[in-house]
């Protein structure tokens, strides 16, 4: 298990995947502004892409977050897009409703940059988010990522474009957190 201050990112259990599902992709609003495309409804059981790991994948690493005193499962988290040759990759979270707001994805952010820079030797991350999403920019902006842009009414997120913000971190620019 990797371990930050708050959280630690460890394997997906079985047992993970229906408190996900329920928690984060059955809710149509945080299920269609986590994704690239339309919300739909995934029948119970199924080997949703989403949350079941398939452990021959190579360019995508998801993680169950948990809290680091009691273990409790608060979300999910993903290195993805993970690209070898140039040394970079993309950073993804989910946190239960009930986990937000208490600092947790900045322990997470923190966790995934520890992760991709020392243990994959990374070069760079990115952090793709709705430019509303206050959350995500803090903690991506805590742990050091920059704004790099915004992609203008680049998503389609319930009968409306949103923007984009694309924030990049650099292995020489990061610097870890004392507990990472």
């Amino acid at each position: 298990m990797l371990r930050g201050g708050k959280v630690g990112l460890r394997a997906r259990h079985e047992d993970d995947i229906p408190v996900l599902r329920t928690e984060l992709y059955d809710d149509v609003v945080n299920g269609s502004r986590a994704e690239g495309r339309p919300w739909r409804p995934i029948t119970p059981g199924s080997n949703d892409p989403r949350l079941v790991v398939d452990d021959t994948e190579q360019g995508h690493v998801p993680f169950s977050v948990v809290e680091s005193e009691g273990g409790t499962l608060i979300g999910m988290a993903t290195l993805w897009g993970i690209d070898t040759h140039s040394r970079a990759a993309h950073i993804g979270l989910g946190l239960l409703p009930a986990a937000r707001g208490k600092g947790y994805g900045t322990d997470v952010v923190a966790v995934l940059c520890h992760y991709g820079f020392v243990v994959r030797g990374l070069h760079r991350l990115q952090i793709e988010t709705l430019a509303d999403n206050a959350a995500m920019l803090r903690s991506a902006e805590r742990n050091g990522f920059v704004r790099e842009g915004v992609l203008r009414s680049s998503a389609w997120v319930l009968g409306e474009f949103l923007d984009e913000v694309l924030l990049g971190l650099l292995a020489e620019d990061w610097k870890p957190a004392p507990n990472a």
